[in-house]
């Protein structure tokens, strides 16, 4: 559910990144690489959509010339775009001796929906031979792919020792043995690693977070794209400070410690800490807009959620490493829970299956980690039920195919919702509830099926059709 990249897009970015990366080395593993003369890509449904604005024609081209998410230089992004749709050449897996590529018809945008999923790519090589290698790939969501041919295919891992397919088997796990959720998690994830690089992988994933809020709470400017967003970030971070407004930095010299320390010394009631929480998240959807480096949570559209949270956690709540460690190990099997029997991609789902359960995600993992004896599996599993509850048909319609209105601001209202659904939780017996967390995944993904497909990350509905463009923000 966390994965390290770039933004603005897990699905219209990262997505089709790795899927032109894995078409690279089903190249190579063919033998073919070096015979390679020509590389088309072709974009369906939401892709071509919102590609533009979402940036996938960018993702196709770092991928095709050996640029990885997680390792790339964000900021020579624009520079090295632009310098092969200038120069209308590339260098193939930046190994290759450069050959003729112009992604203005070489990257095409089709009109067309591929009956799989609404996020399809092809990609096709020409050899020296004249022969043509084609594989078509679906960016299903949170970054995740399925080539064709391949979408039933199974773990080749080893089975962990808990089967977790849905909150109720998560709830017999945790009854039969008497351990918490994080327990359950962590012995399941110990099957394919150990337990020492779990954990120290979830806290290397927390400092990403950390310092893209850091990052995003210290840049000034205004949102590439010609909306003209203005960040608002780095001022409302500099107001909270008491650093006057338009000032680039603050008080902490570009230490994220003292930053950290200061954010936690400027004050404890409620108006602030509820303009933190909303700062942490803008401060992160500011950067995922700027193709900056984000986590997935699960999501790049939702990446603020999450990680606004965890700050509200780390900053104003008794914080430990081990709280940090269990959050992130709960927020990720929820998020599993509402991928395996709904969805995490807007064009599947609208903005339900990305706010909404990173909403979820984060009311479950700040539950475990705030609650403590409070904390029992069906008080947490409710919390995630309550923040999912509330984001039920949820449209995804962003203006002009761009991760900035409404998403960035509905990033704030997710992190909100988490909060407030953990109170909630808190003062509830899970064993009155009415609706249960399998209750409500299931009606969200009724709801997915049921809404229109202008809703779905298309920008043919809702405020993408009826809101003027140019607005100075949001």
């Amino acid at each position: 559910m966390f994965k390290v990249g770039v933004g603005p897009s897990s699905s219209h970015t990262m997505g089709p990144w790795r899927a032109t990366e894995r078409f690279l080395a089903f190249l190579r593993a063919c033998g073919v690489f070096e015979r390679v003369r020509r590389v088309r890509v072709d974009l369906f449904g939401s892709l071509s959509k919102t590609g533009h604005g979402h940036g996938t024609d960018v993702a196709v081209i770092l991928a095709l010339t050996g640029d990885d998410p997680v390792t790339c230089d964000t900021a020579s992004i624009d520079a090295r775009t632009a310098a092969v749709r200038a120069g209308k050449q590339i260098t193939l897996g930046g190994t290759r001796k450069g050959f003729a590529f112009d992604p203005a018809r070489e990257i095409i945008f089709r009109s067309e929906t591929l009956a799989y999923h609404p996020n399809a790519m092809t990609c096709t090589a020409t050899l020296d031979d004249g022969v043509e290698v084609a594989q078509t790939y679906y960016s299903i969501g949170g970054g995740f792919v399925v080539q064709e041919g391949a979408e039933g295919a199974g773990d080749a891992r080893p089975a962990p020792p808990f089967i977790i397919h849905t909150g109720a088997d998560l709830l017999r796990a945790c009854v039969a043995t008497g351990k918490s959720i994080p327990e359950i998690v962590l012995a399941n994830e110990c099957a394919w690693r150990s337990e020492a690089e779990v954990r120290a992988g979830l806290l290397h994933i927390w400092q990403t977070m950390t310092e893209c809020i850091w990052r995003g709470c210290h840049t000034f400017g205004t949102l590439p794209g010609g909306l003209n967003v203005r960040r608002r970030a780095a001022e409302m971070s500099g107001r909270l400070l008491g650093v006057a407004s338009g000032f680039a930095g603050d008080h902490t010299g570009g230490d994220i410690g003292a930053w950290k320390d200061a954010v936690r010394a400027a004050g404890q009631d409620f108006t602030k800490i509820n303009k933190w929480v909303s700062c942490f998240a803008l401060a992160v959807n500011e950067e995922n807009a700027c193709f900056g480096r984000v986590v997935t949570a699960p999501t790049n559209g939702a990446a603020g959620v999450i990680p606004a949270v965890m700050m509200y956690y780390d900053r104003f709540c008794a914080s430990t490493p081990g709280g940090i460690v269990d959050f992130m190990l709960v927020a990720g099997q929820v998020g599993a829970l509402f991928k395996r029997n709904a969805t995490i991609s807007a064009a599947m789902g609208g903005c339900q299956a990305e706010i909404g359960v990173s909403s979820a995600m984060a009311a479950a993992g700040l539950s475990q980690a705030t609650l403590g004896e409070l904390a029992t599996p069906a008080r947490v599993l409710m919390a995630a039920e309550i923040a999912m509850e509330h984001h039920l048909g949820m449209t995804c319609d962003p203006i002009n195919g761009l991760v900035q209105i409404p998403c960035i601001e509905r990033n704030t209202m997710g992190a909100i919702k988490a909060i407030t659904a953990t109170n909630i939780a808190c003062e509830s017996d899970p064993a009155g509830a009415k609706v249960s967390f399998d209750d409500v995944v299931r009606t969200m993904w009724q709801t997915s099926l049921d809404m229109q497909s202008k809703y779905k990350e298309t920008a043919e509905g809702g405020l993408a059709v009826n809101v003027t463009v140019g607005l100075s923000e949001c």
